[in-house]
């Protein structure tokens, strides 16, 4: 049976199952486990809580099972750093495996887990990789190394890591040069134009990039080709030879290397065009071998060709004589896509010269036929920028035009008449034998563009039109209805009338227009533009003549041309990239954000869940209320059922009446469970609400935070050292806008929030109010108000931090039913940038009471007394007995016993703890592990069975120290 069995519908009670299967001793059965979880974690279903168990399948010689168990890392790596870690010691000695490609998985695994913390353990074995004698794992590590410098420059620096790439530049093994240099380009990018150049390119280094071309991958090729476009040299020589062996470059079937080849080649044009004599007989001929690549990549797929189209609009922009003799190849063809179509149509007029233009036209009068009124529009607009270029072939593209307009089609005739009025303007006096005919058709003009066109060729020329004042006549009747472009077309051509031919007629029009224009109109630009008129004309009318009819400049066809700075630098750096499809730097599109990175002090004390549907880190605004409301219904739905767990994937439908009542109710329920029960002096809001009116709801909706009147201000926030307001855990990044970061801890016996506020809009941010949804276990801030430290007082200035520190309490009112999930959805208001959302997660920790201990005796009879034990394995190791009883007590986890187990060479720990929150209560422990070998064995008892996922899940950080 093919692998298609395993994204079946999942049934329920499949976790268990799962579980079950990955824990058999049968491997075809394991092995099939872990295809299942893959399956369901590619089509985006949480399958982290299977992260212990399919983490201990990696313990296998099987490679496959192994490839699998890696793909799952790789995945939960990104986003569940604090589980990934815990496997850090099995990728430790994965990286010194027999075989090259699990060593080339350890160290790539390693390289994707965000946490500063596993630069500690990858640094060696990358060390290690960078000099193995397998090539496919030093072109593996060379790429880890531009992964660990995103994490940690100063590491990268002080190892010596950038040293070991300049010097991979030098490998034997071309694929091993390239990735090297790919890594080093990445890091430059990410160290800025400002950051030393660490490529340091010497001839040395350029004959051995030139030697590797050949060989490598056609992906090593573009790497390599991109570095020899940003090799800077001023010898004619060096260009020459770089060419030379650039040139074969530009027969490969892969496109990417073409443009790039063709990057390299244009800037050895400008280098060579410096040298004596100016280079042209080498240019030429490099530019006859250029014409046939780039004619062949028109022979792609259509999105080939967009792309390809994109890049030689540049490139015949910067060297028009590549394609000169090659205009017959961009004619459209009927099956081309619109797009396509519009591209090739600038080509031609960019290729169009007196020796083709015959072609051309012919070819764009057919287009102007077609029945896409877009590419018709296109197509005259075309000829008539074809005029504008070529004074010789003026009358030719007029004569087509004309022939166009004798075909009576409305929007033919009215792009006709827009194009002639630029020519109008570019060949003043030559042509207006053809107005006539203009004037024929105005009937067919209902278009503004196409109007005001006419309005100025009626002005420009009132005194060769016999009945101009008719004509204008006709379309002031209209006036008040055009819109602004016609009405100041025909404010000036008015004027120009009553300047050129003062008749009766002629005055009575323009009294009636400026009249109307200055007190009819709320548009001001037309409102002053009549009353420079009315001033200029009442009281010198020369005057106004020297102004308004003044010589007009001559214009040229600059309508798609690029500003040659801009051009100079789409072609030399960023022909074929994106940027060179946008036609703009990548600055003005791409954001230089960096990945955040996961300090080693958030481990355990967040993960990753998405128990509301939402992302984590979602800002809705308040001018979003549909969007809120939204949001809080899909976090009110969680009360019903968590719509990702995978045990129960197949919810019953409702009817639509049903539906309806029910979308409506969890509206208005979940966003009084995420905003609501605020505290109003005291008392508590209870979270089963009665039936809410539509309008109040909205008004909800849009201020959550109304209902607080006169609020108590919380207490003044503790003082936090910088170093640890740095290494809180990013809870929602929000550039341009306010980013939380912060963790949950217990403080004063209590749970406490530690949060910072960062402020990176342009303006203070203050009204700072938190609220928690309902939760397993009740936490809710004891004010919702929160009192700022910063130095505007209540107020965080724009770039500035601010320590907030809010206390927790346990309303029971607020406790979800079972069973327990530690996931905590949290809403921020403010005044400036409305109500942040975001989720975190409540760890162990900051859980356990001070008080929680319990005699020895009673813990012995209480093991007996409670249900059967629930068991786990946890990935991770204890470096000892001592260190972990250390780690336990500082977590309220009270050790009453330590004993070692007989002929295993265990300890084993039993300990307790007390959580009133959500009524846990008493919990009961047992850990068996080897101090310093992998693998903590963990028993849980408790009254409540849900418990026991809590500590599991907690643990980890508490025994790593990350608590």
């Amino acid at each position: 049976m093919s692998d298609g069995k395993y994204f079946s519908t999942t049934k329920r009670g499949e976790i268990h199952e799962l579980k079950e299967e990955l824990r058999s001793l049968d491997r075809p059965k394991k092995k099939d486990a872990v295809k299942k979880v893959i399956a369901a974690m590619t089509v985006g279903k949480d399958v982290s809580m299977l992260f212990p168990d399919v983490v201990n399948c990696m313990q296998t010689d099987d490679l496959e099972l192994k490839k699998l168990v890696y793909l799952y890392l790789i995945n939960y790596a990104k986003t569940q750093p604090d589980l990934a870690i815990m496997a850090v010691n099995t990728f430790v000695k994965d990286s010194q495996d027999p075989n090259p490609l699990i060593r080339a998985l350890a160290v790539r695994t390693m390289g994707c887990i965000r946490v500063d913390k596993i630069t500690e353990y990858l640094c060696d074995p990358l060390q290690r990789c960078l000099k193995d004698d397998d090539p496919y794992v030093r072109k593996t590590a060379a790429i880890c190394v531009a992964k660990l410098y995103d994490i940690n420059p100063e590491l990268v620096e002080d190892r010596g890591f950038l040293d070991m790439l300049r010097e991979m530049l030098s490998d034997a093994n071309p694929m091993v040069v390239a990735n090297a240099l790919a890594a080093l380009q990445e890091i430059q990018e990410l160290a800025g134009s400002g950051g030393k150049d660490l490529l340091q390119m010497t001839s040395q280094t350029l004959n051995k990039l030139l030697a590797a071309l050949n060989e490598c991958t056609e992906w090593g090729q573009v790497f390599i080709l991109d570095s020899l476009a940003a090799y800077d040299t001023r010898d004619p020589r060096d260009a020459e030879k770089i060419a030379e062996r650039v040139l074969p470059r530009l027969q490969h079937v892969n496109s990417a290397v073409v443009l790039s080849a063709v990057k390299v080649i244009l800037r050895c044009m400008d280098v060579v065009a410096l040298g004596p004599g100016g280079g042209e007989e080498t240019i030429k001929g490099w530019s006859k071998k250029m014409a046939p690549p780039l004619v062949t990549l028109l022979a792609s797929e259509p999105e080939v060709q967009y792309v390809a189209l994109r890049n030689i609009n540049l490139i015949v922009q910067r060297r028009p004589a590549v394609l000169a003799n090659e205009v017959k190849v961009f004619f459209c063809k009927y099956n081309d896509p619109l797009y396509v179509k519009m591209e090739k149509l600038e080509i031609m007029i960019r290729l169009a010269s007196d020796k083709n233009i015959d072609q051309v036209l012919l070819e764009l009068k057919e287009y102007a036929q077609e029945v896409d009124v877009d590419f018709v529009r296109k197509s005259v607009r075309a000829i008539g920028r074809c005029a504008v270029a070529l004074e010789k072939a003026t009358e030719r593209c007029i004569n087509v035009l004309l022939e166009l307009i004798q075909t009576k089609v409305s929007y033919v005739v009215q792009e006709a008449i827009i194009v002639i009025k630029d020519i109008f303007r570019r060949y003043p006096n030559q042509y207006e034998s053809i107005i006539a005919t203009l004037c024929d058709n105005l009937d067919s003009l209902d278009e503004p563009e196409a109007k005001s066109s006419m309005v100025w060729i009626i002005g420009e020329y009132a005194e060769r039109i016999d009945n101009a004042d008719e004509l204008l006549e006709a379309f002031l009747e209209t006036f008040p209805e055009e819109t602004a472009m016609v009405q100041l077309q025909l404010l000036t051509a008015t004027v120009k009338l009553f300047l050129k031919k003062p008749t009766e007629s002629a005055q009575k029009m323009i009294s009636a227009v400026l009249s109307c224009a200055t007190n009819e109109t709320d548009n001001p630009d037309l409102r002053d533009r009549a009353y420079i008129y009315w001033r200029l004309l009442s009281t010198d009318p020369e005057a106004a003549k020297d102004v308004v009819l003044a010589e007009k400049p001559v214009i040229a066809d600059d309508s798609s041309t690029l500003d040659p700075s801009l051009l100079e630098q789409l072609v030399s750096r960023y022909l074929a990239t994106v940027a060179a499809v946008y036609h703009r730097p990548p600055e003005t599109f791409v954001s230089r954000q960096r990945m955040a990175v996961t300090r080693a002090e958030e481990l355990g004390s967040r993960k990753f869940e998405e128990d509301d549907g939402a992302t984590p880190g979602t800002m809705v605004s308040d001018n979003n209320a549909a969007a809120a409301a939204g949001a809080a219904a899909a976090a009110a739905a969680t009360t019903v059922g968590d719509l990702l767990d995978l045990s129960d994937a197949s919810p019953v439908p409702l009817p639509p009446a049903a539906a309806a009542a029910a979308t409506a109710s969890l509206a208005t329920r979940g966003l009084d469970d995420l905003l609501g029960g605020l505290d109003l002096g005291g008392s508590m809001v209870p979270s089963s609400i009665p039936h809410v009116h539509p309008a109040a709801a909205a008004a909800a909706a849009a201020d959550p935070f109304a209902a607080l009147a006169n609020p108590s201000p919380a207490p003044t926030p503790l003082g936090i050292s910088p170093a640890a307001l740095s290494q809180l855990p990013v809870l929602l990044a929000n550039p341009g806008g306010v980013s939380v970061q912060g963790r949950l801890v217990r403080q004063g016996g209590q749970a406490v929030y530690q949060l910072a506020l960062r402020n990176d809009t342009l303006a203070p941010v203050d009204g700072l109010m938190i609220q928690t949804n309902r939760n397993s276990f009740g936490l809710s801030p004891v004010s919702q108000v929160l009192a700022v430290s910063a130095p505007g007082g209540g107020a965080i200035p724009p770039g500035g931090l601010a320590p907030v520190r809010v206390p927790l309490l346990v309303d029971p009112s607020k406790v979800t039913p079972p069973p327990l999930n530690t996931g905590l959805q949290v809403a921020l208001r403010t005044n400036q940038v409305g109500v942040l959302y975001f989720n975190d997660t409540v760890p162990l920790s900051a859980l356990t009471e001070e008080t929680g201990t319990m005699e020895a005796a009673d813990f012995l009879a209480a093991w007996k007394a409670l249900p059967p034990e629930a068991s786990t394995r946890l990935p991770l190791a204890v470096p000892s007995a001592e260190v972990a009883k250390q780690r336990l007590a500082a977590a309220n986890l009270f050790v009453l016993a330590h004993r070692q187990v007989p002929a295993t060479g265990q300890d084993a720990i039993y300990a307790t703890c007390r959580i009133t929150a959500g009524g846990v209560g008493q919990v009961l422990l047992e850990l068996k592990f080897v101090a310093g070998a992998g693998g903590v064995d963990v028993s849980v008892k408790a009254e409540r069975q849900d418990v026991a996922q809590l500590v599991f899940d907690g643990l980890p950080a508490v025994l790593l120290g990350a608590a």
